[in-house]
């Protein structure tokens, strides 16, 4: 049994202002994850829902970067005009925000099988 119906991670990554991929503090993830945090208390869901700062989510270059654990939800690009939306359909409902999904990762490959007969990889 879980201790809170779900988790959500904001990501507050800082990387050096010249990294390509940029970083979700420099972007206002900090502001994002206390407004989060005031929403769902409000919304009286504090002992149920929990709301925390994370490290890197390795998705900066897609804006500030949320995941809701259970449920497996992925934000992209979210700003403190989608706080009330996320706490109202994500953290009220356990319903998305169809438009904040970030993109799926590239999966990798996996490394193809050995040839028959030839020996093992090291």
């Amino acid at each position: 049994m879980s201790r809170f119906a779900c988790h959500l991670f904001v990501c507050l990554n800082e990387r050096k202002p010249d990294d390509p991929r940029g970083c979700c503090s420099a972007k206002g993830s900090a502001a994002i994850l206390d407004a989060l945090k005031a929403k769902a208390h409000a919304a009286g869901l504090k002992g149920q829902v929990r709301v925390n700062k994370a490290g890197c989510l390795d998705a900066c270059e897609h804006g500030v970067s949320i995941v809701c654990y259970p449920r497996e939800i992925w934000y992209a690009h979210v700003t403190l005009a989608d706080v009330d939306e996320i706490v109202e359909r994500t953290l009220l409902r356990g319903e998305p925000v169809e438009r904040l999904l970030a993109p799926p990762r590239p999966s990798k490959a996996p490394a193809p099988a050995p040839a028959p007969g030839s020996p093992p990889a090291r």
